[in-house]
């Protein structure tokens, strides 16, 4: 059934059959064990009933409350394969060692194909061809498909959430319709009536999922693992209404797991972290990878005391002592997103403390709304995403400039975080607000990960990663990287694309409210300083667009790449993220590039002020859900319908920017005038005195003449990339050039983006005594320069 891909080369399969089944809620119950480099534990995953089989029922309109009495009279007599007793409250570890699978306790079971079986092997699903027909039952059993690679997994069980003391509760509105199967359809009902309490009820929700988490098992899954998914299925159920809808599954990760990276920190000492793989997270747990399968999570994980474990949670985690020298850390996330966005970091992370100036900044975050968003009172809507306890709808998160903030990082840059990072932290908060109105997460975390890190930055719920690098030569690359990170909280994040190709949703949209946010954080600014810096970027841009372009795929290029047929899913709800897996695929920015063109185009079109209104509006529409790139069009050009006039429409805007490879012809037009912005013209006429001086003294030669001492301006850090850009292009630069050039503007002390260019130039020129700098730009900074990443697209690093 499972078609074997190409990992190098082909698109990244989303195997989970979410059209049949949904995950809504999951618990993780992990062990983070540094020595073997596994991560191990239990899951538990709540379902619905997907789209394509809910029933609706008119019958059993009996008092359920008796039918429970009767049910839980039932269980007594009823086979389950292995009983549970004293199942702990704080881990399933004493719970594991009962289940011992095959007789073999912790032992990893599979074959040579990865086939897994609770009893003989026998009896499991030996091979994809047993797998059922799942569009046509007929006496055939159900397969619940979940994404999965990279993992042992050890057992999967029926949980008997019946089980749990006081679910009776629950139990009153559940309409029952086969008096043969009462129990298995009362606990299917539980989870339903648990999965749909309203929002106001979340803390109770909350804590009935983690009773029912630890409710005992009552009959083991037959299931089988293949190269990208884990099936599982129950004999004699055929249809998904009728399957479990909460399942528990015993598994530990694979040192080689690529979901994970285990390493060692600025200091030496161990860390693992979600790095933002291609594959996302399923070789980190079994999950349900389509973006459709929004779900929230609880997550408790153990780990040796010294280590401090940050997470994608709502609430800022407080360590419990389990034992000696163990503690147990908990998350939770109550707004539905996908599995993807799922991170963590553990490590012996420091917490960088405010000083007092800091922290009284971010006390005062309740500000009356900005007067670009007065006449913009959306909230007052109904949200149009799944019930969950949204802070658009709350008050005071609609007034909270700033939300509480942290920053971790190796102790060894704790100094480096309080000089370069922590005072930046208020500003973009406040920038983005005033920007886009309510924050959709109540904190945000900051880690600087280790060394290894391929990226500038990467945001997820709660938290963002940032690379050592930004700490470096300055404030203005760490605060564009963290205006960038902190965009994806709306988009990306909050919004999320549909379709996993359309990654320009995410990506384009933080490229171009980086310049917006930075903007507004550096408030000393004239609105002619903040247009040349913003033309400046433009042309930057510009060139590595090119650049982009001239060296790389055409299919790779295009925006949309499945046109038409964006969005669609088969009938089982599985689909592939095109060139999902290709390697060359994660070092490309077009997505970034070209999507950022394409909003500053239509920003340039409609008037700044205008265009930012109709984003916060989009935000307050779209917010909580997925969108694909006509959503966000067709809004918009029904707020401008004069530029239907002037040929601007939705189906234009997908023939000019997102369905062809190339430099978009409406850019190509514009690409001349960024040479008119004075800080371009100032790197220009430096250029020419660089060039200048470097004819002087190859005309020269080794003949010592005095000549004039050449007097060079300061440059802003874009405007030495540019210059650095420029001089690449040269043929030759003698050895006395590229000396000057480093004193003149301390390139060793500059940003890791300038670092980048004038280690580009001594490889080029073979100038030794600069291989020291490419030395320790590799070793510390890599390609981070040139690269961002993201954890919602499985495109990026």
């Amino acid at each position: 059934m499972e078609t074997q891909l190409d990992p190098m080369k082909d698109d990244l399969p989303l195997m989970a059959n979410t059209s049949y089944m949904l995950v809504k809620h999951y618990i993780l119950d992990l062990d983070v064990d540094f020595k073997s480099k596994v991560i191990e534990g239990v899951i538990v995953l709540f379902f619905e009933t997907g789209s394509r089989y809910r029933k609706t029922s008119s019958t059993g309109k009996d008092d359920c409350q008796s039918q429970f009495d009767e049910t839980c009279k039932m269980r007594a007599s009823e086979p389950c394969h292995i009983p549970v007793t004293n199942v702990s409250a704080c881990s399933f570890k004493t719970e594991y060692n009962d289940f011992a699978v095959c007789g073999k306790g912790e032992e990893d079971t599979s074959d040579k194909n990865g086939n897994y079986s609770n009893e003989e092997q026998a009896s499991g699903i030996s091979s994809s061809k047993d797998c059922c027909d799942i569009e046509d039952h007929g006496n055939k059993d159900f397969l619940l498909v979940l994404d999965c690679c990279d993992l042992s997994v050890l057992k999967v069980e029926e949980v008997d959430v019946a089980a749990v003391s006081g679910i009776e509760k629950f139990t009153r509105s559940a309409k029952l319709t086969d008096v043969s199967k009462e129990l298995e359809n009362l606990r299917n009902q539980i989870i339903h009536e648990l999965l749909t309490l309203p929002a106001d009820r979340w803390k109770e929700q909350l804590y009935y999922f983690t009773r029912c988490s630890q409710a005992p098992g009552c009959g083991e899954l037959l299931f089988t693992t293949g190269t990208w998914s884990l099936e599982i299925k129950k004999s004699g159920i055929q249809t998904p209404t009728d399957f479990p809808h909460a399942i528990r599954i015993w598994y530990k990760t694979k040192p080689e797991g690529r979901s994970v990276t285990w390493t060692t920190d600025q200091t030496g000492r161990p860390c693992v972290y979600t790095m933002g793989s291609p594959i996302n997270n399923r070789a980190l747990f079994p999950c349900q990878e389509p973006p459709v399968a929004l779900s929230t999570w609880q997550a408790s994980v153990r780990t040796a005391a010294g280590f401090v474990v940050l997470m994608s949670g709502e609430n800022s985690a407080e360590p419990v002592q389990l034992q000696e020298g163990i503690l147990s850390w908990y998350y939770y996330v109550t707004m539905p997103m996908p599995a993807s966005t799922f991170t963590i970091a553990v490590g012996c992370w420091q917490e960088v403390k405010k000083q007092s100036f800091t922290a009284a900044i971010q006390t005062n975050t309740e500000f009356s709304l900005p007067s670009s968003q007065a006449s913009f009172r959306w909230h007052e809507e109904i949200c149009g995403h799944v019930e969950y306890p949204c802070r658009f709808q709350n008050p005071a998160a609609r007034l909270q400039a700033v939300i509480p903030y942290r920053v971790f990082a190796p102790w060894c840059l704790m100094e480096h975080c309080k000089e370069h990072l922590l005072h930046l932290i208020p500003q973009c908060l406040s920038a983005a607000y005033t920007t886009l109105g309510t924050h959709p997460f109540s904190r945000l975390d900051v880690l600087i990960v280790p060394s290894n890190f391929s990226s500038l930055g990467m945001a997820s719920p709660h938290i963002i990663f940032l690379s050592q690098s930004v700490l470096r030569g300055g404030s203005h690359l760490c605060g564009t990287r963290l205006c960038h990170e902190i965009a994806h909280a709306w988009f990306g994040l909050a919004i999320g694309a549909r379709d996993w190709t359309e990654e320009w949703i995410s990506e384009g949209f933080a490229t171009f409210l980086e310049d917006i946010f930075w903007a507004r954080a550096q408030q000393q600014l004239s609105h002619d300083e903040v247009k040349g810096q913003q033309e400046l970027k433009a042309i930057l841009r510009w060139r590595r667009l090119r650049d982009e372009v001239q060296n790389s795929e055409e299919e790779l290029q295009v925006l949309r790449p499945k046109k038409e047929s964006t969005g669609e899913l088969s009938e089982s709800g599985a689909s592939v993220v095109k060139h999902g897996l290709k390697a060359e695929k994660i070092f490309m920015q077009v997505h970034y590039l070209k999507g950022y063109f394409l909003l500053r185009s239509l920003a340039r079109t409609i008037g700044e002020a205008s265009y930012l209104a109709s984003l916060r509006k989009f935000v307050h529409k779209f917010h909580g859900q997925l969108v694909l790139s006509q959503d966000f069009l067709c809004m918009l050009l029904e707020d401008i319908p004069e530029q239907k006039e002037s040929g601007l429409t939705v189906e234009s805007i997908f023939q000019n920017w997102l369905d062809t490879s190339g430099i978009p012809k409406p850019l190509l037009e514009e690409g001349e005038t960024w040479k008119e912005c004075q800080l371009v013209q100032q790197v220009s006429g430096e250029v020419t005195k660089w060039i200048q001086t470097n004819q002087s003294i190859r005309k020269s030669g080794k003949k010592k003449r005095k000549r004039d001492e050449v007097v060079f301006q300061k440059l802003l850090p874009d405007q030495l990339v540019l210059l650095l850009e420029s001089l690449l292009e040269e043929k030759t630069l003698c050895p006395r050039i590229l000396q000057c050039l480093q004193k003149t503007y301390q390139l060793r002390e500059q940003d890791a983006e300038v670092r980048h260019r004038w280690c580009e130039l001594v490889v080029k020129h073979k100038y030794v005594p600069g291989y020291g700098d490419v030395e320790e730009f590799l070793r510390e900074d890599q390609e981070r320069s040139q690269r961002n990443s993201f954890n919602i697209s499985p495109t990026k690093p």
